[in-house]
């Protein structure tokens, strides 16, 4: 009679806490967790060159992230461009859009701005010109200037955040919306702290650090 191992009953033994699929490995609690999209303003920094831009966006198409708006422009650096990218994601999507921003060669920094930043957007929403007056009176309630008017067609321009602008285009549709142009978010930080600091931080952390020097009489 062959003698069996010392130990509990395996009745007896501790089992791991937590579900198991068929095979009987254990199921992560976190990777079954299902995470609620959230809107995220991603601010980052490029090189001013030719083809970024394709470069960003083929990256957000291949990964098939939701975004939302995508606006680029230039800086007080002639060799940086700044671009604003909304997107609206689960956790995970939002982290792992950051960590495939910061991939991409051209692409000098990412941060995501707080939801309390400043955002603006630009919109052009063109309508009838049936009723002149009263296209005008909807304009002075958000602030907007009428930058093209015929007896056709009445254009009119907006700034402001986007509960603003989305007011203002259920505001416009009774006037019969011809067009609508927006130019998505543009952000920035509250505040002292630009994104230019930030980029310097990154740099200065990262920095090898210099290696004592003999002196010469040179």
């Amino acid at each position: 009679m062959t003698q069996g191992m010392d130990g509990p009953h395996p009745d007896d033994r501790m089992r791991p806490a937590g579900r198991r699929n068929s095979q009987g490995i254990r199921i992560d609690p976190e990777a079954e967790a299902t995470h609620e999209p959230r809107k995220a303003v991603l601010s980052t920094l490029v090189k001013h060159e030719p083809g970024v831009l394709a470069e960003v966006s083929g990256l957000f198409s291949r990964r098939q992230f939701n975004i939302e708006s995508l606006t680029v422009g230039a800086t007080s650096d002639d060799d940086i461009a700044r671009m604003t990218i909304v997107i609206e994601e689960p956790e995970p999507g939002v982290v792992q859009a950051k960590k495939q921003l910061r991939k991409l060669v051209p692409v000098i920094s990412v941060e995501e701005l707080e939801p309390e930043a400043v955002q603006r957007e630009l919109i052009l929403i063109k309508v009838s010109g049936e009723k002149p007056d009263d296209v005008n009176a909807v304009a002075d309630m958000y602030d907007g200037n009428v930058v093209d008017a015929s007896p056709e067609a009445i254009t009119v321009e907006l700034t402001g955040s986007q509960q603003k602008i989305d007011a203002a285009v259920e505001a416009f549709d009774q006037f019969d919306v011809k067009e609508v142009v927006r130019t998505g978010a543009a952000a920035v930080e509250r505040g002292g702290t630009t994104l230019m600091d930030e980029r310097a931080e990154t740099i200065e952390s990262t920095a090898p650090a210099e290696s004592p020097q003999t002196a010469t009489d040179d």
